[in-house]
C-alpha cells in the first residue's frame, strides 16, 4: 500500500519537513549535498516531488539509524541507485524477452 502523501505531486518544503520528521534547513543542506534531490523552484519555493520524498527518507536513515557521515551516505545512496538502475535494465530485457517467446 502506497502512502497517502504520494497522491499529492509537488510537496513544499514545509510539508516535507513534517513527512521526513527533519528541520526546513537540514533539507536545504542535504539539497546541497546530494545531487540526487532535485524540487523544482517555482517563484522562490522549492517544491519536491514523490521521489524526493523517498530520497529524503533514505537519506535520513542511512545518517540517522545506519550512522554513516555525509560522505559515506553520498557513496551509499549513489551505490543503491546504480544497483536500481541495473536491476530495471535487466527487468526491461526479461520482459522482452518474455514479449518474444508469448509471440511465438
Amino acid at each position: 500500500m502506497k502512502p497517502a502523501f504520494q497522491k499529492k505531486r509537488y510537496f513544499k518544503i514545509g510539508e516535507v519537513s513534517n513527512i521526513a520528521g527533519v528541520e526546513p534547513y537540514v533539507l536545504r543542506f542535504w539539497e546541497k549535498e546530494f545531487k540526487e534531490i532535485k524540487p523544482v523552484r517555482f517563484s522562490s519555493q522549492r517544491l519536491y516531488r514523490y521521489q524526493d520524498i523517498e530520497t529524503i527518507l533514505e537519506i535520513k536513515k542511512l545518517l540517522y539509524e545506519e550512522g554513516f557521515t555525509v560522505a559515506g551516505a553520498k557513496k551509499q545512496l549513489s551505490s543503491r541507485l546504480r544497483y536500481q538502475s541495473l536491476l530495471k535494465e535487466v527487468k526491461d530485457e526479461l520482459q522482452e524477452i518474455l514479449d518474444i517467446l508469448k509471440k511465438e
